[in-house]
């Protein structure tokens, strides 16, 4: 009886190090089936010594094949487990192999886009760009390392765990569990795009709703200033004990609203981009309005 052909551990790593070059040959045709292949190569030359076997499994593994990147790793390893079985002997038909990953790839895409892109990748996003607007070069640098740590971690845990538990994972994708964590990661991207919101979403109301003259004393006399950098000084300190910079006091209509609601209008205006998209109207036709209205509003005085 010949040795069990299995693939080590080095192997599989081989794998899953190629499989995040997965969307690197993307076509129309098959999508993601040139980086697939790409992955598999390590365990076919394991797997099959015969060239034509070696040929056989290349093949089979160019077939249509499309999900979210990451989340592809669990598919990877329920597929190594089959090839494995396979070269081994097992009864196992190439359409078996096509049919667990085509099976597997549909619901696993839809975990992927909540999880990673409007969940993991938004909240790092932010706390990147805050440390970077605040002058920190950590910014950038915490959001690189942490965002590829994590995702590399998930695509070699999953990827094991697809090995390891083999066709019975697909049980547990016929349960209730995948739509559980869907709909949990839906709602954690939903209440983290919504605090960003008031962050990143800027409407300003520019007519003057009242013009008030200020006494003598209540603003910063600029003639009276020394020169130079004593001046400047002057003047902050001037500012930060509550002066103001000009003679009237005006109040616009922004300032009136961020008094009673801040960040109200620009919460409308994001609800009212996702009523739109609901209703299927394009994306593009979305931004060319908002670029018209914003300029026909400054232009009336308005914005």
């Amino acid at each position: 009886m010949a040795e069990k052909i299995s693939l080590s551990k080095k192997d599989r790593l081989s794998v899953a190090w190629r499989s995040t070059f997965l969307q690197g040959s993307w076509n129309y045709e098959r999508m993601q089936n040139g980086g697939w292949c790409f992955a598999m190569i390590p365990a076919i030359k394991k797997l099959y010594k015969n060239k034509e076997d070696q040929v056989a499994a290349l093949k089979r593994h160019l077939e249509f094949f499309n999900t979210h990147p990451y989340v592809a790793s669990p598919v990877i390893g329920v597929t190594l487990a089959l090839e494995e079985e396979k070269a081994n002997g097992a009864p196992v038909e190439d359409s078996a192999i096509q049919g667990v990953k085509v099976g597997m790839m549909g619901p696993l895409a839809g975990v992927g886009d909540p999880v990673f892109w409007y969940t993991a990748r938004p909240i790092l996003g932010a706390l990147g760009a805050s440390l970077a607007m605040g002058g920190s070069i950590l910014g950038p640098i915490i959001f690189f390392v942490v965002w590829n740590i994590m995702r590399w971690a998930f695509m070699w845990y999953t990827q094991e765990f697809g090995y390891k538990v083999g066709t019975k994972i697909t049980e547990d994708l016929s349960g209730g569990l995948l739509q559980k964590v869907t709909k949990g990661a839906s709602i954690l991207g939903m209440f983290v795009l919504g605090a960003l919101i008031e962050r990143w979403v800027s409407i300003n109301f520019t007519p003057v709703v009242s013009s008030v003259k200020l006494s003598k004393g209540a603003y910063i006399d600029w003639n009276s200033l020394p020169n130079g950098a004593a001046g400047i000084k002057t003047a902050l300190a001037q500012q930060a004990a509550g002066l103001s910079l000009t003679p009237e006091k005006v109040t616009t209509l922004q300032d009136n609203l961020n008094s009673l609601i801040p960040g109200f209008v620009p919460l409308l205006l994001t609800l009212l981009c996702m009523w739109l998209l609901k209703k299927n109207v394009s994306p593009i036709i979305i931004i060319i309005a908002l670029f018209i209205v914003g300029i026909a509003g400054h232009v009336v005085g308005l914005l």
